[in-house]
């Protein structure tokens, strides 16, 4: 397998290319400590399989997955790596349809290798964290996804950096009414009574993940 590093953690990076070449027996054709490099090492050289942290500068990890499957081969195997596994990272992850998930908090270095060797050979490989958090999602009647439209989970993100409606407004190019419209059906659904209460339902939550320095075009409609 040709395999391309995504992992801004130097020691880590190095961890990932050990497991890959000497244990493995893989090759790694690039490796990137940034978004928007990642995007560009991934085109150049056409990769089996991408291995993605998915909180990275310059660009996000959900960021390069949207722009890859728009420019890159169809089979490209993507495997994420990440240290948060709450329900808006898995839902996320769920809808951009990667081939797996390692929780670099719970997981090994031997399941990280189970991990990549199955997404090498075209199985899914999810932690059994990532697992654990969407089955409850899917359980629950009152889960997110279920009650807030798509606009309304982007402005719960950016409420919970905290921002003010003037600024999310002028991030999402909106009028600051409409933001406060956004807001107050936010509340309704969620059975909240504050933008306190949103702002921990938003951290608790890893809607705020997604909003950090960063993110790129991943919170833009």
């Amino acid at each position: 397998m040709r395999i391309v590093i995504v992992e801004d953690h130097l020691m880590f990076r190095e961890v990932l290319r050990k497991v890959c070449v000497e244990d493995l027996k893989h090759v790694v054709v690039a490796e990137a400590a940034d978004g928007a490099k990642a995007v560009d090492l991934v085109t150049k050289h056409s990769p089996d399989l991408v291995l993605l942290d998915l909180h990275l500068p310059n660009l996000d990890g959900f960021s390069i997955i949207e722009a890859l499957r728009k420019t890159a081969a169809r089979d490209l195997h993507i495997l994420v790596l990440s240290s948060h596994c709450d329900e808006y990272t898995v839902f996320r992850a769920e809808r951009l349809r990667v081939q797996g998930f390692v929780d670099k908090n719970t997981n090994t270095v031997a399941t990280l290798k189970a991990a990549i060797t199955a997404v090498a050979d075209g199985q899914a490989w999810f932690s059994e964290a990532f697992l654990r958090v969407k089955k409850a999602r899917l359980r629950d009647p009152q889960s997110f996804d279920k009650l807030l439209t798509e606009r309304e989970r982007i402005v719960l993100a950016l409420i919970g950096e905290p921002m003010t409606d003037i600024e999310i407004a002028e991030r999402l190019t909106i009028a600051s009414e409409t933001v406060e419209k956004h807001r107050f059906n936010i509340l309704r659904k969620l059975g909240l009574e504050s933008t306190a209460e949103l702002a921990r339902y938003a951290r608790e939550h890893g809607f705020t993940l997604a909003a950090r320095k960063g993110a790129g075009g991943a919170l833009l409609p």
